[in-house]
């Protein structure tokens, strides 16, 4: 039974990473292991393993996996407007950008798809 266990985890994570690496652009070299779900600071792989998120998505996902009021918010803002390309204005950029350029003492900012931005 365990050996079964242990070879259906490796199979099965093993065909994902093959997914990737058959199908995905090269860029990383991530550790084999295949994550599922997040809360908090810890996530888990598809075989219900527990980590603690030291990498945090490489500091955009600093506030945790899954925090309730930011849930909250994305989905309020998603049910008025997902998103809008650069192509347009939108009615909260321009308030978001003040905030961050006072808040750092910039003077423009340019938010990124990355879950960062840049501050000029």
């Amino acid at each position: 039974m365990l050996l079964r266990n242990l070879f259906r985890r490796f199979s099965s994570t093993r065909s994902f990473i093959e997914r990737e690496h058959r199908y995905g652009a090269a860029n990383y070299h991530p550790l084999p292991v295949v994550l599922e779900r997040g809360s908090g600071v810890y996530v888990w792989d598809i075989d219900g393993n527990r980590y603690f998120d030291f990498l945090s998505a490489y500091s955009a996902v600093n506030q945790g996996h899954c925090h309730p009021k930011i849930l909250a918010a994305m989905k309020e803002q998603a049910e008025k407007l997902t998103l809008t390309s650069r192509a347009f204005h939108n009615n909260v950029l321009g308030e978001f950008e003040q905030f961050a350029c006072e808040l750092f003492g910039y003077d423009k900012m340019l938010p990124m798809n990355t879950g960062l931005f840049e501050l000029i």
